[in-house]
């Protein structure tokens, strides 16, 4: 099996932010060389995540923003930890912090809709993701 691993650089400019980093995500497939797979989006902060959903009308990333804070508002005398930022984390844990996808072809497998979204919860940040496409 043949693996190829690749860093993409997100810069968020709001607080709370959804980035449509399908076609980054798409290069590193299509960079790869790997024909059939899996490729493995994976986020390494405790207060972003990464998630798939529709990238075709801008309304849903805003919608999933407004519940995920009507659902964990940002109240710090709520809160323990004392860095201001706990509702960023619990937004982590729920949204995750990796999406596995399937790679066929050598291109990245998405429905008509969907699009791989950089979910920020506590920026503006300069980030990254990290995607690793493993296969044949």
């Amino acid at each position: 099996m043949k693996t190829h691993t690749q860093e993409i650089t997100v810069r968020t400019s709001e607080h709370s932010q959804m980035l449509d980093i399908t076609a980054q995500v798409a290069e590193v497939v299509v960079a790869s060389g790997i024909r059939q797979g899996l490729a493995v989006v994976h986020v390494p902060h405790t207060t972003a995540g990464v998630t798939v959903n529709e990238n075709a009308d801008a309304d849903v990333p805003h919608d999933i923003l407004a519940a995920l804070e009507e659902a964990i508002p940002w109240r710090q005398e709520f809160y323990r930890h004392g860095e201001g930022n706990s509702a960023a984390h619990v937004k982590s844990s729920l949204v995750g912090c990796t999406q596995t996808l399937l790679v066929e072809d050598g291109r990245l497998v998405l429905g008509t809709w969907q699009g791989v979204f950089f979910c920020e919860f506590d920026g503006p940040r300069n980030r990254k993701a990290i995607v690793r496409v493993m296969g044949e």
